[in-house]
């Protein structure tokens, strides 16, 4: 049995990285923006509905993602690399601010079509579940902390827990998205997400060691 400085050691580390990739704080004006002539009740709704759908989508590759990955013959190594690869790239977009930019735009676009009464799609699934909330990012951050603690159930226990806590974060922050939209504001919100892009370069660069040092042996 772990013990249980470990596993809270494993909690914070997956809760950190998860907090940091999907960033419910940024989400905020994202989905104000796509729900703006959406009465409280649908909001509240459309919120649940994106976190459903969003927990469906990374619980399911937290389960079968590594198997996947080996029935196709990548290994977790190279997945590990690749996807702190991809994680560096995401955390550079949250420091220059161009991830909140491409955000922004989908958003701006989908709600002019709104505006202009045009049929929009249901954006609880697209594009807040997938891709903002169960991007490529966030998948690749729940198969990598799985991956790496296949050996012991405990740990990956931890890590389901860290990403559910965090899902919860951002149900809470979409039920109170106008509160939080006009509290924060633009400029606090840009600040807090470079910061995360920090912390994210730092986790990616740190996947990609350990995916190099598991390669070769070291």
């Amino acid at each position: 049995m772990a013990a249980m400085p470990e596993l809270l050691s494993t909690f914070a580390t997956a809760l950190v990285a998860f907090l940091v990739i999907i960033d419910p704080l940024g989400l905020v004006p994202i989905f104000i923006a796509l729900t703006r002539n959406a009465d409280p009740e649908q909001r509240q709704r459309m919120a649940l509905k994106a976190v459903v759908v969003a927990a469906c989508v990374l619980v399911a590759f937290a389960l079968v993602g590594e198997n996947l990955l080996r029935s196709i013959g990548i290994g977790i190594p190279a997945f590990r690399i690749a996807g702190g690869i991809l994680l560096l790239l995401v955390a550079l977009e949250m420091v220059f601010e161009r991830r909140t930019q491409r955000r922004e735009n989908t958003a701006d676009h989908l709600a002019d079509e709104r505006m202009e009464g045009q049929p929009v799609a249901d954006i609880s699934v697209f594009p807040m579940a997938v891709p903002l909330l169960a991007g490529p990012g966030a998948i690749t951050t729940v198969i990598l902390h799985m991956g790496s603690r296949a050996d012991s159930w405990p740990h990956q226990a931890a890590v389901m827990a860290a990403l559910l806590v965090t899902l919860l974060v951002v149900a809470i922050s979409l039920f109170l998205a106008s509160r939080l939209g006009r509290f924060l504001g633009p400029t606090l919100i840009s600040v807090f997400s470079r910061l995360l892009g920090l912390l994210l370069s730092a986790l990616a660069v740190q996947f990609i060691i350990d995916g190099i040092k598991r390669a070769f042996g070291i």
